[in-house]
């Protein structure tokens, strides 16, 4: 028995091939792992953003101004240990001098760490006088990893900060 032409030329369907089916499949697996991570991105961004942050902008530069202006030229110094470990306390130091090296003693001073990757772990403690323009705080660090310190000294309507990025080890 003897085959036509047309029999012996079946056309195969392009959807049937392993190569388009391959190459669909690729396409599809991409496209779901981007929308995966925009739904990610979008759901759980822990970013440092303030709700108040276009007030807080907006009279940037005659803020800073206004500060250089009235800026009595102390020196800030933080003490704050290398070998710092979560869930272990550690002690802090900060110390403020004027001009001419002498302590100050401003209103009040406090710590204040900022975890870049969870906002909800940002916390803040009071600095306790250790002697004139000596400052102490016991701090624990709940999570190991990089943090943002920032140490604030007020002296009436004024704040002077000095801030500092460290490395909080595993216990």
């Amino acid at each position: 028995m003897e085959r036509t032409a047309p029999e012996q030329h079946k056309l195969v369907s392009a959807w049937r091939s392993p190569w388009v089916l391959g190459w669909i499949a690729l396409v599809l697996a991409v496209l779901a792992v981007n929308l995966t991570m925009v739904f990610f991105a979008i759901s759980t961004n822990p970013g440092l953003v303030v709700d108040d942050y276009y007030e807080r902008g907006k009279d940037y530069e005659r803020t800073m101004a206004s500060k250089m202006a009235r800026d009595p030229g102390w020196v800030m110094r933080a003490d704050i240990p290398t070998d710092i470990r979560a869930g272990e306390r550690s002690t802090v130091r900060f110390f403020v001098v004027d001009k001419a090296g002498q302590p100050v003693t401003p209103d009040a001073v406090r710590f204040f760490a900022y975890r870049p990757s969870d906002a909800s772990q940002d916390f803040t403690v009071d600095v306790t006088e250790e002697g004139e323009g000596r400052y102490v705080s016991e701090v624990t660090f709940p999570l190991a990893g990089i943090w943002d310190t920032l140490l604030s000294a007020t002296n009436g309507n004024d704040e002077f900060n000095l801030g500092k990025r460290i490395h909080v080890q595993r216990p």
